[in-house]
């Protein structure tokens, strides 16, 4: 008979591997997850899986938008690759110097010979920690599921763009008055792609550098060089091709006497456009039309245009004394939206513009005798800052009113008050001394009335080899339906007055 006796009092030793491993995964669990639990059991580290866990939290809530929006955000995808990273980084090196922190101070307290309670709910360290952690979670949940989107589409707003990511005036404060301000300011400036976006990123970089330095010059030079298209981004929104027809515009003026006698302007402007070459867009802008022309730095004294229509034809003017050897040392020019409107965002008015405007909107009483030449005197005064015009603006109408009109003064004090902040929101939205910003700093190209605007090339000084000019015809671009009238009769037939 076999004797099995040794075989079974000896184990397997499968078995006996098998229960040792268990028994070191057990012991190694025992000994470091206990000391682990209590030493990550400090502020430091708290904190770091604090920041661990918000930006993993974040992170998930923004990869579906940043993959389906992030080219068209281009401050997302820096948040997103970014921001959350060194959050994250930030965090994990924490963690690991709070444990060390605390257990350099422990271990003079000896460590090494403490009972550490095991991992369950009892232990008053596992407990805070794991409750820390359960907190926050929720915590980066609810604030990254309400946020995420928000926070997407404010980092695109103009807020963010002209006073959260950088100071932006005078730009910032023109674009309140523009047309576009319900625009975000990425969708001109910055474009779509990643192309798009990695120039705009590069070149904000430098902007970055000289703004710290305070090495960028004040006023800005225009025109800009740097500038998307001006076609390519005007064009998403306004199309050519479509007929916009004739459109009425009115034009309020205030004379500088006593009574600021009101009167009113009417132009039909024959603005055109559409698949026919006529109006002022069909002219320039229509299918098959290109303008050309050489210009100095400012663009507002041209030298060279040439002209081909959709029948093939072209015609070039040039200036007197112009020489066609002298079109080589100059850039050729295709015209774009940006020659004639300027500043379509950024706009900045003249005095006696921005005066007649806000009398028309009673900011500035039109009733108060002389308002309109006191007002544009106070205006043109020159200031040294915006601070020192806040102050001086109130004063010096109270001053002429007081000496010139004392009973008027006494009667009408509050009306001169509320005039004197309109000249003052009047200075502030044009006029900006700190950058070096004044009156027609920036000339608008689009019209006549204030700067040379449309005779830059219409005004009958290029000519053709043959003698002929560009159209000065008023009537090719617009229609005097009233001018300066102060009841004009056509408005009754139009319907705008009664």
């Amino acid at each position: 008979m076999t004797d099995n006796t040794s075989e079974l009092k000896r184990p397997r030793r499968s078995s006996v591997r098998g229960s040792l491993t268990a028994m070191n995964v057990a012991t190694v669990r025992r000994s470091w997850l206990p000391p682990l639990i209590y030493l990550a059991h400090n502020p430091l580290t708290l904190l770091g899986l604090f920041f661990v866990n918000a930006a993993a939290v974040f992170w998930l809530f923004l990869l579906p938008v940043a993959t389906q929006e992030g080219a068209q955000h281009p401050y997302l995808l820096i948040f997103f690759f970014g921001v959350l990273p060194i959050a994250f980084l930030i965090g994990i090196t924490l963690i690991p110097l709070g444990i060390y922190l605390r257990y350099r101070r422990q271990s003079r307290k000896g460590l090494e010979a403490r009972e550490f309670a095991p991992l369950g709910w009892d232990n008053r360290e596992f407990r805070h920690v794991s409750i820390f952690i359960l907190v926050a979670t929720a915590g980066n949940v609810l604030v990254g599921g309400y946020f995420s989107q928000s926070t997407v589409h404010y980092m695109d707003s103009v807020g963010f763009c002209g006073t959260t990511c950088h100071s932006m005036n005078p730009e910032h404060v023109a674009v309140q008055n523009s047309p576009h301000l319900n625009i975000d300011c990425v969708e001109c400036h910055i474009g779509s792609g990643r192309r798009a976006y990695a120039q705009a990123k590069l070149n904000g970089i430098w902007q970055v550098v000289v703004t710290v330095l305070n090495r960028f010059p004040k006023p800005i030079s225009t025109p800009l060089e740097n500038l998307r298209p001006a076609r390519e981004i005007c064009e998403s929104c306004h199309w050519p091709a479509s007929f916009a027809g004739v459109q009425i515009r009115v034009f309020n003026h205030f004379a500088a006497d006593s009574a600021n006698t009101h009167t009113r302007t009417v132009l039909a402007l024959v603005v055109g456009g559409g698949p026919v070459a006529s109006g002022i867009h069909g002219f320039h802008v229509a299918p098959g039309v290109t303008v050309e022309y050489v210009a100095d730095e400012t663009r507002q004294n041209v030298y060279w245009v040439r002209h081909t229509d959709p029948a093939g034809t072209v015609s070039e003017y040039v200036s007197e004394g112009w020489e066609s050897s002298d079109r080589a040392s100059h850039a050729v020019r295709q015209m774009d939206c940006l020659d004639c409107h300027t500043r379509p965002s950024h706009g900045f008015q003249m005095p006696a513009r921005a005066l007649d405007e806000a009398m028309a909107l009673s900011k500035v009483d039109p009733t108060l005798p002389w308002v309109k030449r006191t007002g544009l005197e106070i205006l043109r005064s020159g200031y040294a800052g915006t601070g020192e015009a806040e102050a001086a603006i109130p004063v010096a109408l109270a001053d002429f009113y007081r000496s010139s009109h004392p009973e008027l003064f006494q009667s009408r004090r509050e009306s001169i008050e509320h005039s004197a902040a309109g000249l003052v929101e009047i200075f502030k939205r044009n006029v900006f001394p700190e950058m070096g910003v004044d009156w027609g700093t920036y000339p608008d190209n689009s019209g006549h009335s204030d700067f040379i605007g449309c005779f830059r090339c219409h005004g009958g000084e290029l000519r053709t080899a043959e003698g002929g000019s560009i159209t000065t015809d008023c009537e090719a671009c617009h229609r005097m339906l009233a001018f300066q009238e102060e009841d004009p009769e056509i408005l009754y037939q139009l319907g705008i007055s009664r």
